[in-house]
């Protein structure tokens, strides 16, 4: 649910971006769009680490409190929940690159 709240966010959040290519005078939007940028950012980073701990939880089970691993029951399960995986910290990784991207662009405009 997060990756969608996100992926929202970046698609609304893109005529306001197409807003700074034309006018270079629009410096507060753009430090806004980079704070909202970061807090999307920490959103995908939790809902894919919560994920990390599910798909770990899945694998490897938790004697302690006899939770088994269900990866033996669910082979598909696993292969697809460790591939959601894979694209959720794909997506982050992207977003810290655009992030950046767009700090360096606001840093030489300013």
């Amino acid at each position: 649910r997060l990756n969608a709240v996100v992926c929202g966010y970046l698609i609304l959040s893109l005529p306001l971006a197409f807003v700074h290519i034309v006018k270079s005078k629009t410096q507060n939007s753009r430090v806004l769009l980079i704070i909202l940028d970061v807090a999307m950012l920490g959103l995908i980073t939790a809902g894919a680490s919560s994920a990390a701990a599910i798909v770990y939880l899945a694998q490897k089970g938790n004697n302690n409190t006899n939770w088994f691993s269900i990866c033996q029951q669910f082979n598909s399960f696993c292969e697809r929940i460790s591939g959601s995986l894979i694209g959720s910290f794909v997506a982050v990784v992207l977003l810290i690159l655009l992030i950046l991207l767009s700090a360096i662009a606001l840093s030489r405009h300013h």
